[in-house]
């Protein structure tokens, strides 16, 4: 397990409902596809910086789009060990992408983080990401986690403690589906997940 990365210089943590339900490893050993429109409109923080999900990709094992798919590697190794832990890749070379290990041990299944609605930290974000946009700072997996200061120091990380804290959404929304974005195979699949209406996501949904 990686070690925990220090805390942001001058990045407080924020205050919230005493009454916010945090989200145990427990949530996340459940089917990705039960586990993935949960996460739309739960809040998602790193050492106090974050925001609302409104975005989100499914992964199942026996996917063939998914990093685990032809068997467990040292890069994705996180991926086969219990639910509830951080799996973060190196996308192209260039960004970082943040995934949340679901279902049971060795099932190897994950929900990919595509984008949150900024509203703690945001002028940490925008420093780090060196734009004043709050809806273009994490409008997208890569972008999200450049804003966040996620890198590979958060790999295999639990998600149930800091610096990592979730707290489940506090009323219903209204999720759209559509299919997931940037993959060649398995393209058909409707497993990317939003909250209707967000000007906060990578891409639009259909209507």
């Amino acid at each position: 397990m990686a070690q925990k990365p220090a805390k942001a210089p001058g990045v407080s943590r924020p205050r919230r409902n005493a009454t916010a339900k945090r989200l145990t490893r427990a949530f996340f050993a459940r089917e990705v596809l039960a586990v993935a429109p949960e996460l739309i409109g739960a809040t998602f923080l790193v050492d106090g910086v974050g925001g609302t999900i409104v975005e989100v990709e499914a992964y199942h094992h026996t996917d063939p789009a998914a990093h685990s798919f032809r068997g467990p590697t040292p890069r994705n190794q996180v991926m086969f060990g219990p639910p509830g832990f951080a799996y973060v890749y190196r996308s192209y070379g260039i960004h970082w992408c943040m995934n949340f290990v679901c279902e049971v041990e060795g099932s190897a299944s994950a929900v990919l983080i595509r984008a949150i609605e900024p509203t703690f930290g945001i002028d940490e974000m925008r420093r780090r990401r060196g734009l004043e946009d709050v809806k273009a700072l994490c409008s997208g997996p890569g972008k999200l986690t450049e804003a966040m200061g996620i890198t590979i120091a958060h790999n295999g990380l639990a998600l149930d403690a800091l610096p990592i804290e979730l707290f489940a959404r506090p009323e219903d929304v209204e999720i759209v589906t559509g299919v997931r974005i940037g993959i060649t195979k398995a393209v058909e699949l409707p497993w990317r997940f939003g909250l209707k209406g967000s000007r906060f996501v990578s891409k639009r949904f259909p209507r």
